[in-house]
């Protein structure tokens, strides 16, 4: 009996050190930055809550709130994995610090990153604001080159915070925010696949600048002042090449299955065909979109089809991932695996060789019941450009249901 109550106090012990030393995280609002090139940092906000004796994570983009539920902890170690993406954070914590790192696998990509608890501020001004860059700026990134590509500037501001995205012709650049710092611009944003920096000196008309994306890509943007700029329509970009009378392609389901425009399933349907992959923020916006319009629209004759071109460096993985994706918003209709291992434009043009080029991830294509493409539409406008998102919505719609009804 008494070896019996010993072994009991030494484990009684044992457990009440183990839980003194224990750290949990704090809640409140976290501050957190990613080393990017030149010696920046990327900052973006956290509020961290405990539910049901779990921490939970909100991201903070401007309007855009993103949910974090899946975080290991062991001892004093976490790991933090992004919704949908591949992207996680691993590190160690105290109650009021993490410090660790922002990875992507498949991609190799490693992002020093850090945050504390308890400031509130995403950048730290040094003076007040003495720019406005409210409206509309033309803007070209990496001008003076061949890669050279045509952005739109959509920003608002209220005293020194900025808030706002570039759209261009492959899509946009998230919800971006900021603040003005004197004549400086700087706006960040964060959602588990991209980290985006743009930095920029403004004067009354012309803002020049840096664009930073993790610590693997940079590039210099310049913008003017216009507010009548808008970027080529997204309708005339993608074509099917000359003498190409139909779209049609062959790829495995998730279960295992060839799927073509051929089944059955497709027959006197009018059908969308998405070009995604699950790791493009833009693709998973126009994901949701999708899958709320064909809720909100039973009654139409329309089928989809997404075709997933993925970096995911095994068959498996990649499968991994569409499913991860599917669950998570709730898509019923198929997407099949196109393309495993290379995300590359160039390769996926490959796969589908009656387009002139695969220019942006995603790429939507329109065709009617008699399988005849209509419309190919480049890129995705998501909810971050404001105006943009609501008139394409009703585009869409207007146009779909046309096709749905010849």
């Amino acid at each position: 009996m008494r070896n019996f109550i010993l072994i009991l106090l030494v484990l009684i012990v044992g457990y009440s050190c183990e839980n003194l030393n224990r750290t949990s995280l704090a809640e409140g609002t976290w501050r957190a930055e990613l080393s990017v090139q030149d010696n920046e940092i990327l900052p973006f906000s956290f509020d961290l809550k405990q539910l049901n004796g779990r921490p939970v994570i909100e991201i903070h983009n401007a309007e855009e709130i993103i949910h974090v539920d899946e975080i290991e902890i062991m001892k004093d170690s976490l790991v933090i994995r992004m919704p949908v993406f591949e992207g996680y954070i691993a590190g160690k914590f105290t109650d009021t610090t993490i410090t660790g790192e922002f990875i992507k696998e498949s991609l190799n990509r490693v992002v020093p990153f850090r945050a504390t608890q308890g400031e509130l501020e995403r950048f730290n001004a040094k003076q007040g604001a003495s720019m406005n860059v409210s409206g509309i700026w033309e803007t070209e990134f990496s001008p003076d080159t061949i890669g050279s590509y045509l952005g739109k500037g959509i920003f608002t501001q209220e005293g020194n915070k900025v808030k706002g995205t570039f759209r261009t012709t492959t899509g946009d650049y998230r919800y971006l925010e900021g603040i003005m710092d004197g004549d400086i611009m700087k706006l960040s944003a964060f959602d588990g696949a991209h980290a985006f920096l743009f930095i920029a000196k403004v004067t009354d008309s012309t803002m020049n600048g840096t664009f930073y994306s993790g610590n693997h890509f940079q590039e210099p943007f310049e913008g003017r002042r216009n507010v009548n700029f808008e970027l080529p329509d997204a309708d005339s970009l993608t074509f099917l090449k000359t003498g190409q009378g139909k779209f049609n392609f062959s790829f495995p389901n998730t279960k295992g299955k060839q799927v073509s425009l051929e089944d059955v399933a497709f027959k006197n349907k009018a059908i969308i065909v998405q070009i995604m992959g699950t790791w493009c923020p833009n693709c998973l916006d126009e994901s949701k979109f999708l899958v709320n319009y064909l809720e909100e629209n039973p009654q139409l004759n329309v089928a989809v089809v997404a075709l997933a071109f993925e970096y995911a460096k095994t068959e498996e993985e990649a499968f991994g991932r569409i499913n991860r994706l599917k669950n998570a918003i709730g898509i019923e209709y198929p997407i099949l695996l196109a393309q495993y291992g290379s995300s590359s434009k160039i390769k996926a043009q490959e796969k589908l060789p009656m387009l002139n080029h695969v220019l942006s991830y995603p790429t939507t294509i329109f065709i009617d019941k008699k399988g005849v493409v209509k419309k190919i539409h480049t890129g995705f406008n998501g909810p971050a450009t404001g105006e943009k998102y609501d008139s394409f919505k009703k585009e869409f719609d207007a146009f779909v249901k046309q096709l749905a009804s010849e």
